[in-house]
């Protein structure tokens, strides 16, 4: 039985930044879905994604990009439904790890200067990336009318989001397995992190692909599909 594929996109994007790897999915004749992550919260978007999962029969690859990888590393944990993990450019936190604290631990993110800030009502601020930087420290290997659009429709995340630290006793990738798909030119997460997190995983597969932005879904849809179907593929034997 093949698996379900499920898709939790990370900070500053949305479900549609998976366009071109879902059309590539359901080339594959693969059911896909490509969840809205609330960006409030990694307790509470970990709690919604449990509730996307609890919705889906059979078992499930999931994938995260970015923050997003916070969110599966908790959604996960303990999961029976889960049959593996893909990190798309993206965090993958050990318990008391945040996605602030992770993004210092090696030289070479340019997010912070990159953020705007709006207060949000419900206490503290919301970040998104400004427009003017937008392109080039999220999606500098796209087109300048592409990153213009993903600017426009980018979701922000809040700052307790990011500063939320996983509660998992067991974050997921430590039992379930894990396979890291991610660009060298990445500004939001160093690629020596993203290198140190696929290690510290014992991944099962490793792309790491030269040139590639943060927004490798967008920018790298190819590669990051073949990351998924590697998943699928040793889910489904």
């Amino acid at each position: 039985m093949n698996p379900t594929v499920v898709l939790v996109h990370g900070a500053f994007a949305e479900s549609a930044s998976w366009a071109g790897v879902v059309e590539r999915l359901h080339g594959r004749g693969l059911t896909v879905v490509a969840a809205a992550n609330p960006l409030r919260s990694l307790s509470g978007d970990a709690a919604y994604v449990r509730d996307v999962l609890a919705g889906i029969e059979g078992p499930v690859v999931l994938v995260g990009h970015s923050y997003g990888g916070m969110v599966i590393s908790e959604a996960a944990a303990g999961s029976e439904k889960v049959a593996a993990l893909v990190y798309a450019c993206a965090f993958a936190p050990d318990t008391g790890e945040s996605a602030f604290g992770l993004s210092t631990k090696f030289p070479g993110s340019t997010l912070g200067e990159a953020l705007g800030a709006h207060p949000v009502s419900t206490g503290g601020v919301e970040f998104f990336i400004r427009p003017e930087v937008f392109h080039h420290q999220f999606a500098a290997d796209v087109s300048e009318a592409e990153a213009a659009l993903m600017s426009a429709t980018q979701r922000p995340v809040t700052e307790a989001a990011l500063a939320e630290e996983l509660p998992a006793a067991t974050p997921a990738w430590r039992s379930i397995p894990s396979w890291f798909v991610f660009g060298d030119e990445d500004l939001n997460i160093p690629v020596a992190l993203h290198r140190f997190m696929a290690e510290r995983a014992g991944t099962k597969g490793v792309r790491e692909v030269a040139g590639a932005s943060h927004a490798i879904a967008s920018s790298e849809p190819e590669a990051v599909t073949a990351a998924i179907l590697e998943a699928v593929d040793a889910v489904a034997r």
